[in-house]
């Protein structure tokens, strides 16, 4: 670590090789604490590569335990995080209302480490049990079209990491990991990124795989559809800006899409959207983001996957999905 440490100290970039042999070497627990904070350090203090970001990304995929549900089609709404704007669970909501529009979803998530509440945290406190046995994610999947893919039950190399990042409080370049080492592979992705750059970096990524993806950031800073501004959209073979308008909505408030402070708070927002509860705002914006999933997964347009996923959230099937989740987790 001493020579990877003087590199990155004198501004050096790693290969992918270097960047993934140093990764493995941190999950396999060759350094310690010291030295894994200084590493996670540096990269908060400047940009990742290309290289850099496909050698960690090699890393954990090499690493994790990984499931085939290939079978499924599914797709993986998820975001990076870190774009520190302190919204509700979003991309989580918007991923049973994808389900209840009949698209399988194979969600990818964690604990919250520089947010209050990541999508683990309130899906936990729900009552969902995080489960990595086949039989049942395939149950989940037949069942309400959804299954939730807790990373650390298929990531356990990073057990090494998890307290640093806690401790740290703060977003590391595992944020930027998340959605790209979904252990199921899932052929669709909607995945949001907290930067431009990020969003440049990703599109390299992605260019090289058979995916059918949609990368996106709201230029005001979110890693989501936010509808509080325009959105840049990248896809295998277009770009764009989209803006509220292009749902027929109208711009709203960061106020509008503010979560809980805890936990409890979090969820009991997560809650009231699903049960029909939610402000038109909430409402909107979690139908806008699982409308560009059904659209991705789907290929229709955004306005027809606009209205499937309104229509998933009123007629109550998306808390229906999210109900026979838990009880089949739980069985």
């Amino acid at each position: 670590m001493k020579h990877i440490l003087n590199k990155l100290i004198n501004q050096e970039f790693l290969t992918a090789e270097e960047a993934k042999e140093v990764l493995v070497k941190i999950s396999l627990g060759e350094f310690n604490q010291s030295q894994i904070s200084a590493f996670l350090t540096v990269f908060m203090m400047r940009s990742i590569t290309i290289n850099e970001l496909k050698g960690f990304r090699d890393a954990l995929l090499e690493l994790c335990i990984p499931v085939n549900l290939s079978d499924y089609n599914a797709i993986d709404l998820c975001g990076t995080g870190g774009d520190a704007k302190d919204t509700f669970n979003i991309s989580t909501l918007a991923s049973f209302i994808t389900a209840a529009a009949g698209v399988n979803v194979t969600k990818h998530g964690n604990y919250g480490v520089s947010s209050a509440s990541g999508s683990s945290n309130v899906l936990e406190f729900l009552g969902v049990k995080f489960r990595k046995e086949k039989s049942v994610l395939k149950r989940c999947l037949d069942q309400s079209n959804i299954c939730i893919l807790h990373a650390p039950l298929f990531h356990p190399a990073m057990k090494n990491v998890a307290p640093i990042r806690r401790d740290l409080g703060l977003k590391t370049f595992f944020n930027m990991l998340g959605p790209l080492v979904n252990p199921s592979a899932p052929k669709h992705q909607m995945v949001g990124v907290y930067s431009l750059e990020l969003l440049r970096l990703y599109s390299y990524l992605y260019q090289n795989t058979d995916n059918n993806y949609t990368l996106l950031h709201a230029l005001d800073g979110y890693d989501e559809i936010s509808l509080t501004g325009p959105t840049k959209v990248v896809k295998p073979n277009s770009e764009e800006i989209i803006k509220p308008e292009d749902f027929g909505l109208d711009t709203i408030n960061a106020t509008d899409i503010h979560g809980g402070a805890t936990v409890e708070s979090s969820a009991k927002i997560f809650l009231h959207i699903l049960n029909g509860q939610g402000t038109t705002s909430q409402n909107n914006v979690v139908c806008a983001n699982a409308a560009m999933a059904i659209s991705t997964a789907k290929n229709i347009s955004l306005l027809e996957g606009f209205e499937e996923a309104k229509l998933a959230l009123k007629s109550g099937k998306s808390l229906k999905g999210f109900k026979k989740l838990v009880e089949i987790t739980n069985m």
